[in-house]
């Protein structure tokens, strides 16, 4: 599986340059029975990047020398697969150094094999010797963890290991297409082994994990991929037939899909800024049967797109640092930086302040983020109540389902769902009514 690696190695080294996993990995062309493989082990390598990293260190007689970023990526693919995959030691040896060779390593082929060697003579004393870096040990960059023990002192050790961990896969069931207990039915029926989350209505865990493509019900749209935390949303959006309802940044289309499925009647505006993005979504809509109005605009720039008719309720799940679903996409750690927060959260209350005056009297917006940093969520929200208040007029108020959601009290104003909580993603909400 040679090629496998080198796919691997392409996408860390690109990673290793600022570049996304998934768009990385998109682009290597694979045969199927080779794609599971690389996946497998790039993201492994992104998800202990800080140990391999350090261990990579220790390993260079000269560390601090220039090299080829393919060459560090092999090796740190190498040393991934040593330490987290299945593969037999030799087999990953041996083919991450004929691996480097595809990468037109020949002259470091030797390198890659030396370094990989000594850290299987000398395994337990160089773990040993990274495990006091809190980067390796946490594997999580420095400034992220000071964030964290900043903003969650007594949950960021648990939200650090679970980021740590493989994502389970939640699926959504379309609702106009057949019931859960159905469709509970006839995965058990096919000898997979399904879950009903015991807090949502559409929502169901398959384990082990496995392609959709290979799973009853997903092609023919009666299910969709989407994390328990997400599926939320519809809870506190609510949608009621012939409602008015915006999905203002909408791709890749789970929430607009899932508001249609609860409600069909209602008519569903979903934005977004990319055009290539907003084709996802309607793809995702075909397949499930839905229809939705599509509109390529920047939310934010009302006048562009705004028919003048208010909306009854409005969804703003706006762009953040992702740091709720490291579990699924590990190399947002890597590449977020600690400066990006100052500007995502100027862009989440600049959605917020131009989207508020299109809600209807008596409507609902509902704000979320798949982050779990107080400045992208509470401070936000709380900021845009205080200037909303300050202002007169139309006043804001915050609304909270009749049933109380298992959450993190501190998290008012709103809900955080922590990463791992009944192993859900890191979510946040927030639900403000206009009186």
């Amino acid at each position: 599986m040679s090629n496998a690696r080198v796919a691997a190695a392409r996408a860390i080294a690109g990673m290793l340059e600022g570049r996304s996993l998934d768009q990385m990995l998109g682009e290597q062309a694979l045969d199927p029975d080779q794609r599971p493989f690389a996946l497998a082990l790039a993201f492994a390598c992104a998800r202990h990047l800080g140990s391999a990293r350090a261990l990579l260190q220790k390993l260079l007689s000269h560390p601090n020398r220039a090299r080829p970023a393919s060459l560090d990526a092999i090796v740190l693919c190498g040393l991934s697969e040593l330490r987290h995959l299945a593969t037999p030691d030799h087999a990953a040896v041996a083919e991450t150094v004929a691996a480097a060779r595809r990468l037109g390593l020949q002259r470091q082929a030797g390198m890659v094999n030396a370094l990989l060697r000594r850290y299987l003579r000398e395994r337990s004393r160089l773990d040993a010797s990274v495990a006091s870096d809190p980067t390796a040990a946490s594997e999580h960059p420095g400034w992220w963890i000071e964030q964290l023990r900043h903003d969650w002192s007594d949950h960021a050790d648990a939200i650090l290991c679970a980021n740590n961990q493989r994502a389970p896969l939640w699926l959504r069931v379309n609702r106009r297409r057949g019931s859960r207990q159905a469709m509970l039915d006839q995965l058990s029926a096919s000898g997979l082994n399904a879950e009903a989350h015991p807090l949502l209505d559409d929502a169901l865990r398959i384990d082990p994990p496995r392609p959709v493509e290979q799973i009853p019900g997903f092609l023919d749209g009666r299910l969709s991929v989407q994390d328990a935390a997400a599926q939320r949303v519809a809870d506190w959006v609510q949608p009621q037939p012939g409602q008015r309802i915006l999905d203002a940044c909408a791709a890749p289309g789970g929430k607009t899909a899932h508001l249609l499925e609860r409600c069909p009647d209602a008519q569903v505006w979903a934005l977004d800024i990319a055009p290539e993005r907003l084709s996802r979504v309607q793809e995702n809509l075909d397949r499930l049967g839905l229809e939705a109005k599509l509109i390529c605009a920047n939310a934010a720039d009302t006048a562009h797109w705004w028919d003048g008719k208010a909306f009854d309720r409005i969804l703003v799940d706006a762009p953040c640092s992702g740091s709720g679903v490291v579990r699924r996409h590990p190399d947002i750690k890597w590449l977020r930086r600690a400066s990006d927060l100052a500007q995502l959260s100027a862009t989440q209350g600049e959605l917020l302040r131009k989207l508020w005056p299109l809600l209807a009297p008596g409507g609902r917006l509902v704000y979320g983020t798949c982050s779990v940093f107080r400045c992208e969520n509470q401070r936000v929200i709380a900021d845009f109540l205080e200037e909303v208040h300050r202002a007169g007029g139309s006043t804001a108020h915050l609304w909270q389902p009749s049933e109380p959601v298992p959450g993190s009290a501190e998290a008012a104003p709103g809900l955080q769902i922590l990463p791992g909580e009944r192993d859900e993603d890191g979510f946040y909400y927030a639900a403000l009514e206009r009186r």
